[in-house]
């Protein structure tokens, strides 16, 4: 028989988990299913854990620019103290316990399972050993999140390869690492990894980094990792992968080789959609993600937030869509959800921010555009900064509507920079408004009206 309760979330990471707050302060009765860890991936492996190792690395980096800067360092790096802070601090040595008392403090009912879509609004949990219950609900709610997506290569599967959870857990930095994907999980890691003393190649199918940006965002991204001593091969193909004791050895289709202790694979996600039953609720179940209109409605009595809807696998897209998912079940007025100002960053050093349309992309939807571009380096707070001030500030504008929509902030505090362009493009700010504002002087921050100035400048191009 089933069990009533107003709302079922399947899937307890950030934005499962803000959508059964939401609920469970609206005074709904709300289950949460999870088969693995609560908080999901972002507090066990990913945005959290990683940004501690960012901060590790950063904080070896400004070390050693204190002889340009303060006068001498010796600088020891020392993984286990890295790997100590993530296991006591963040993941509780990825125990969950802590995190399920804090949800069902709040009147949040758990079970522990997978999720399984039935006809007339109804979740069939299956739990580790097998056993079923059933829930009925007016509200479900999908958040089941992505995994690793690992290539189809020859002589892989079997090896002790690495995903980012691997990595996450890592508590020794090997001689020798090859990041296989050159997106913003291996920019990250292969920088973290090579300031703890590993030697580190990255391999990218692509022409390029981060290819989804703009090529002169590649550029940066290879720069900064170049002169780290990363070895970076763009353009290059894997035809097969060995395992021995000593180690793996990729051989490209070119032909040429690439030893490693270890290989982490780093190629993108795949959203957990298998099992989860979505035929039962009239959808594709072999879709890539969840289809949802602007309220994240994905069927009738059906909702889905987070990463696996496909507008981008961002902590912040699905807390942003939670509220929106939450407002909608319960009845209230919500404006739908809007994109065109999603941030992105890449937590290397230095940072590289962007937020909405890239040239490309707005060349390919006919958008009319002026460019506009400061170096961080020749800006009075650049000056100041002296060694690590690499950077620019390139900024997109409708010609024919003078607003911005798109934007890159890279350099020392890229991703806090890029606030103030999200603000700028989300609002349709005017640029004479953006022209008309007073820039604190000397933050990086003052380079967007560096850039601004040289943006109203330029001529436009299609």
């Amino acid at each position: 028989m089933d069990e009533q309760v107003d709302a079922v979330v399947v899937g307890s990471g950030v934005a499962g988990m803000a959508v059964a707050h939401r609920l469970r302060d609206a005074g709904l009765s709300v289950l949460a299913v999870e088969q693995g860890l609560i908080g999901g991936e972002c507090a066990n492996w990913a945005c959290v854990p990683t940004k501690m190792m960012v901060r590790a690395g950063d904080a070896l980096a400004e070390a050693r620019r204190v002889p340009e800067l303060a006068g001498s360092s010796a600088v020891e790096a020392d993984w286990a103290v890295v790997a100590r802070r993530i296991r006591d601090q963040a993941t509780h040595c990825w125990d969950d316990s802590r995190k399920a008392a804090e949800l069902t403090g709040k009147g949040i009912r758990l079970v522990r399972g997978t999720g399984r879509l039935q006809e007339g609004g109804r979740v069939l949990v299956t739990g580790d050993r097998g056993q079923t219950r059933s829930f009925a609900a007016r509200a479900t709610v999908l958040a089941t999140g992505t995994s690793p997506a690992v290539p189809d290569i020859d002589g892989l599967a079997g090896t002790p390869y690495w995903t980012n959870r691997d990595a996450a857990e890592l508590t020794e930095v090997p001689r020798s690492v090859t990041v296989l994907g050159g997106g913003p999980v291996g920019l990250e890691f292969a920088q973290i990894l090579r300031r703890f003393g590993a030697d580190v190649t990255i391999i990218e199918a692509a022409d390029r980094l981060v290819d989804r940006e703009d090529p002169e965002v590649s550029a940066f991204a290879e720069r900064t990792l170049v002169a780290e001593c990363v070895r970076v091969l763009t353009g290059a193909r894997v035809d097969r992968v060995e395992h021995r004791d000593a180690g793996f050895t990729v051989t490209l289709n070119d032909g040429g080789t690439v030893a490693s202790q270890r290989l982490l694979i780093a190629t993108g996600r795949a959203a957990n959609l298998t099992d989860l039953g979505l035929d039962a609720i009239g959808l594709d179940p072999r879709a890539e993600t969840v289809d949802v209109d602007g309220r994240l409605r994905a069927a009738p009595g059906v909702w889905a937030v987070g990463d696996i809807t496909g507008h981008g696998q961002f902590t912040h897209v699905g807390t942003y869509q939670a509220r929106i998912a939450a407002a909608d079940i319960l009845g209230l007025a919500v404006e739908p959800a809007d994109y065109r100002a999603v941030p992105r960053c890449v937590f290397v050093d230095p940072e590289i921010g962007a937020v909405g349309l890239t040239q490309a992309q707005a060349a390919e939807q006919g958008v009319r555009v002026r460019i506009g571009r400061a170096d961080i380096a020749e800006s009075a707070r650049g000056f100041i900064h002296h060694v690590g001030n690499e950077g620019f500030i390139t900024l997109i504008a409708d010609a024919d509507r003078d607003v911005l929509v798109g934007a890159v902030s890279a350099g020392p505090a890229g991703g806090e920079v890029l606030g103030l362009l999200t603000l700028a493009i989300h609002a349709g700010t005017p640029l004479s408004v953006l022209n008309s504002m007073i820039y604190a002087y000397p933050t990086f921050c003052r380079a967007v009206e560096d850039a601004l100035r040289d943006l109203v400048a330029a001529d436009p191009v299609r």
